[in-house]
C-alpha cells in the first residue's frame, strides 16, 4: 500500500511539470505575437511621419528608412532568434515531459499487472473469436497449462462442458455481461475445479469493443457444502421416512399392545363371571345353611366350603385388581373414615388364625393420629390384609407387630407409616427385589409349602404407590421381615360413617317392593333367601324384556339388575327404563365382572350402584336402604314443590329474610323493593328475547342475576333451581324440550312477586307515614 501511495505521487508531480511546461509555451507563444503587433504599429507609425515631414526630407527619409528597415530587420532576426531559442527549449521540455510520461504509464502498468496476478481467482480475457488473449497466474494454476501455451487457444477447450462455455462467453458479447456463469474447469491432471464467471466488455478510450473480461470465483468448497447438505438432506428425509415406518410399526405394535390388554380384560370378565355365579351361590348358600341348625360336623364340612369358597375369591379379586391396577382404571375414593377403628377390625379377621398357630398379634397406634381422617379405606385394608396375610403365611412362632405412626404432618395433610414385621422365615438378599413382581414368590417350593398366588405383594406395591405412597421391605432369613409403607391423607372435620358389625334395620325402609332380574336359578334363589330375611317384597325377572314388562304394569322401589343375561342384557334393560320408560327407579347392577370397563359402561348406561358377585348381604341390604331412601327424598321434593305452586296461587313473596337483613328499616327495605321492581321485568324481557334470539351468552346472564333475588324476596327455592337449569341450559347451548315453558314459570312468579311487592310498598307508606 505504501509503494503503491508513492507511485501515485511521483505520477501527480509528472502531471504538474508537463502542465507547467505547457503554459510556458503557451506564454512565448503570446509574447511572439505581440512583439509582431507592435511591429506592424511602428511601422505604420513611420508611414505617418515619412509623409508629414514632405518631399524635402526625402534623402533624409530615405536614409532614415533604411536605417529603420535595417532596425526591423535586426528587430525581426532577434525575434526569430528568441522564437527558435523558446522552440528548443519547449521541445526540451516536451520530449522530456514524454520520457516522464512512457516511464510512469510503464510503472502504473506493471503495478496493474501485479495487482492482476496477486488475485487468487483466474482472470481470462478474451476476444470475439473466442480466443484467449491474456491470462493470470491463478489461470494457469487451475487448468495446469502455460500462458504462452493457453494464449490463442480457444477458451472452451478448458472446461468439462465446452459448448456451455462458449455459450456463456458470447452471452457476454450480447448482453455486455454475464453473472454467475457456472462452469467446471478441468486440469491437465484430471481434478476439476467448480467456478461461477463474471464477465463483461471491456473497450479502448473511442470505445471500441476490444474483448472480454471474466473472472472466476472458485467455489469448490460450496458445491461440496451443497453437496453434503443434499446427502445430509437425502439422509434425513430417509430417516424421516424410516421414522414414519417405525412410528406406523410403533403404532400398529400399540394397538395390538390395546387389543391385547383389550382381549385381556374381555378374558378376565368372562372369568370373573363364569367363576363368580356359581361361587355366589356356593357362598351365599353356605352362610345361608351355617345360620340354621347344625351339627358340629356338618358345621365343620360347611365351615370348610365356606373358607375354600373365600380363598378362590381372594384369587380372582387378587388376579382383577392386578389387571385394574396395570390399565391405570384403579379409582381411590377420599372418604372420611376412622383408622383406628378400621384397622383393629379388620386385624380382628386374623385373631382365630393366630391363635391356632400360637402366634402373638401386637398392635402399636400411635395417639396422636386424628380419629377421622379422609382416604380410601377399602383400598388401605386391601394392602395390610395382603401384609397379615403374607406375615401370618410365613410365621410359625413368635409374633406378628403391625405398627401405625405418624411420619408428618400440617395443617391439611397427615403422612402416617404402616409397618407390618413378624418373626417368620424371612427372604434371602437375593430375592427380596422379587418379591414385589406379578406371581413371584421367595423360592419355588414357597408356593408348594404355603400356597398363594404371588400376586399379593404385587398388588400391595402398585396400591401404594398409585396413591403416591411408596414401600420398601427389611429381611432375613430365618429371622423374619418387616415391611413398611407410607401413605398421605387429608385431614377433616367430616364424621366417618359405621360399616362395622350386624346388619341393622333401618325402621324408616319398610315393606319395599324389590325387582330382582336374574336369569341362574341359584342366584335367583339366593337373592329371594336374602330378601325374605330383610322383610322386603320380591319379584323375579329372568331377563331384561320380562323386567321392563313388569316394570309397565307394576310399581317398585328398586330394581337388582344382573349385566349379563340373554334376551335383553342389564345394560339393554336399563337404557331401556330411563329412555323410554322415563323412570328414575334406583337400579343396582349385580355383576361378576368387577372390571373397570363394566363399571363405567354401568353408570352411562344409568345404573346407580352396584354389587359385585359373591354378594355381601350387609352391603346389599346398606345400598338397598340408602338409595330408596334418596329416592323417596326426590319424591318429597317433587311434591313439595307442587305443593308450592299451589300457595304460588295465593302469595308468593315471603319477607322475613329481607325484614332480618334490614332490620324492619322501612326506608331500606322500600330501597330493596324498588330494585328488584326496576330490575327483574327487565332481566324477564331479556331472557324471552335471548331464547328467541338463541343468545346463549344473553341468556347465561340474565338468568344468573336474576338467581339472588328468589332467597331476597322469600319466592319458593323451586324457581331458584328453574332459574339454575335454564342458566345450565344456556352453558351447555344444549336445546331441550321444556325450557320454553320454564322460562314462562318464571316469568309468572316474578310477574306476580312485583305485583306483591307494589301493595308491600303501599303498605310501608302508610306505616312511614
Amino acid at each position: 500500500m505504501k509503494e503503491n501511495k508513492e507511485l501515485i505521487e511521483k505520477l501527480t508531480q509528472a502531471q504538474n511539470v508537463i502542465s507547467f511546461l505547457r503554459n510556458e509555451k503557451d506564454t512565448i507563444a503570446l509574447d511572439l505575437f505581440i512583439a509582431r503587433k507592435e511591429l506592424v504599429f511602428l511601422k505604420e507609425e513611420k508611414a505617418k511621419r515619412a509623409t508629414e515631414l514632405g518631399i524635402a526630407n526625402i534623402e533624409l527619409a530615405f536614409q532614415d528608412g533604411e536605417k529603420e528597415k535595417r532596425a526591423s530587420e535586426l528587430d525581426l532576426a532577434n525575434i526569430e532568434l528568441e522564437y527558435q531559442t523558446k522552440q528548443k527549449a519547449i521541445e526540451e521540455i516536451d520530449k522530456r515531459v514524454l520520457e516522464v510520461s512512457n516511464y510512469d504509464a510503464t510503472r502504473a502498468s506493471q503495478y496493474s499487472r501485479s495487482l492482476i496476478e496477486a488475485s487468487l481467482d483466474p482472470l481470462v480475457t478474451i476476444n470475439a473469436e473466442g480466443k484467449i488473449t491474456d491470462v493470470n497466474e491463478a489461470s494457469i494454476k487451475v487448468t495446469g497449462v502455460e500462458r504462452a501455451n493457453l494464449i490463442g487457444t480457444d477458451f472452451s477447450d478448458y472446461f468439462t462442458e465446452p459448448q456451455k462455455a462458449q455459450e456463456g462467453y458470447q452471452k457476454v458479447f450480447e448482453n455486455s455481461f454475464v453473472s454467475d456463469y457456472p462452469l467446471t474447469i478441468k486440469h491437465i491432471n484430471g481434478t476439476f475445479t467448480d467456478v461461477l464467471y463474471n464477465a463483461s466488455l471491456y473497450k479502448d478510450v473511442k470505445g471500441n469493443v476490444l474483448g472480454v473480461f471474466a473472472a472466476a470465483r472458485n467455489i469448490t468448497k460450496q458445491r461440496r457444502i451443497e453437496n453434503e447438505l443434499m446427502e445430509a438432506k437425502v439422509f434425513a428425509e430417509l430417516a424421516t421416512e424410516l421414522a414414519e415406518v417405525a412410528k406406523t410399526k410403533a403404532e400398529s405394535a400399540t394397538k395390538i399392545a390395546e387389543e391385547a390388554v383389550k382381549t385381556k380384560q374381555q378374558f378376565l370378565s368372562n372369568m370373573s363371571h363364569e367363576i363368580r355365579t356359581p361361587m355366589n351361590a356356593i357362598i351365599g348358600f353356605t352362610k345361608v345353611v351355617l345360620k340354621t341348625e347344625l351339627s358340629s360336623k356338618q358345621r365343620e364340612y360347611l365351615d370348610a366350603i365356606k373358607i375354600s369358597g373365600d380363598s378362590l375369591i381372594v384369587l380372582i379379586n387378587d388376579i382383577l385388581d392386578l389387571a385394574k391396577v396395570d390399565a391405570g382404571k384403579m379409582t381411590f375414593e377420599q372418604i372420611p373414615f376412622k383408622l383406628k377403628t378400621s384397622i383393629s377390625a379388620m386385624l380382628h379377621l386374623f385373631e382365630l388364625k393366630m391363635q391356632e398357630k400360637n402366634l402373638i398379634l401386637i398392635r402399636e397406634f400411635d395417639a396422636a393420629i386424628p380419629d377421622v381422617i379422609l382416604g380410601d379405606p377399602v383400598r388401605l385394608h386391601q394392602i395390610i390384609l395382603n401384609l397379615v396375610s403374607n406375615a401370618l403365611k410365613f410365621t410359625q412362632k413368635g409374633t406378628i407387630t403391625v405398627c401405625v405412626q405418624i411420619k408428618n404432618q400440617d395443617d391439611k395433610e397427615i403422612t402416617i407409616l404402616f409397618t407390618v414385621k413378624d418373626t417368620g422365615i424371612g427372604i434371602s438378599e437375593s430375592k427380596v427385589d422379587l418379591i414385589f413382581e406379578n406371581f413371584q414368590q421367595a423360592s419355588s417350593g414357597t408356593s408348594r409349602l404355603y400356597g398363594g398366588t404371588g400376586l399379593g405383594l404385587a398388588i400391595v406395591k402398585q396400591l401404594v404407590e398409585s396413591q403416591g405412597g411408596s414401600i420398601k421391605v427389611e429381611s432375613e432369613e430365618e429371622a423374619g421381615s418387616s415391611f413398611s409403607f407410607s401413605l398421605t391423607f387429608l385431614k377433616t372435620e367430616e364424621k366417618a360413617d359405621s360399616l362395622e358389625g350386624v346388619i341393622e334395620v333401618d325402621e324408616e325402609i319398610k315393606n319395599l317392593n324389590i325387582l330382582v332380574v336374574e336369569d341362574i336359578a341359584l342366584n335367583q334363589l339366593l337373592m329371594k333367601t336374602l330378601l325374605d330375611e330383610y322383610g322386603f317384597g320380591r319379584d323375579i325377572a329372568e331377563n331384561g324384556r320380562i323386567a321392563v314388562e313388569m316394570m309397565a304394569v307394576k310399581e317398585y322401589d328398586i330394581v337388582l339388575m344382573d349385566l349379563q343375561m340373554p334376551v335383553m342384557n342389564g345394560f339393554e334393560a336399563t337404557e331401556y327404563i330411563r329412555n323410554t320408560l322415563k323412570s328414575t327407579i334406583p337400579i343396582i347392577a349385580l355383576t361378576a365382572d368387577v372390571t373397570t370397563v363394566d363399571l363405567d359402561k354401568c353408570r352411562s348406561v344409568g345404573m346407580n350402584d352396584y354389587i359385585a358377585k359373591p354378594v355381601d348381604e350387609r352391603i346389599l341390604y346398606t345400598k338397598i336402604v340408602s338409595l330408596v331412601k334418596k329416592s323417596v327424598q326426590l319424591k318429597l321434593n317433587a311434591s313439595t314443590n307442587k305443593q308450592e305452586k299451589a300457595i304460588l296461587k295465593s302469595k308468593c313473596i315471603n319477607l322475613t329474610y329481607l325484614n332480618q337483613r334490614t332490620k324492619s328499616n322501612a326506608k331500606l327495605m322500600s330501597e330493596m323493593i324498588h330494585l328488584y321492581l326496576d330490575q327483574t321485568p327487565v332481566l324477564i324481557s331479556a331472557m324471552k328475547k335471548s331464547l328467541i334470539e338463541k343468545d346463549w351468552l344473553g341468556l347465561y346472564s340474565a338468568s344468573h342475576k336474576i338467581i339472588p333475588s328468589f332467597a331476597i324476596m322469600g319466592i319458593a327455592p323451586s324457581f331458584e333451581e328453574i332459574a339454575k337449569q335454564i342458566q345450565e341450559f344456556a352453558h351447555k347451548q344444549n336445546e331441550t324440550e321444556g325450557i320454553e315453558h320454564l322460562v314462562d314459570q318464571l316469568e309468572g312468579v316474578c310477574l306476580q312477586a312485583c305485583l306483591e311487592l307494589q301493595q308491600e310498598l303501599e303498605q310501608l307508606k302508610v306505616q312511614a307515614a
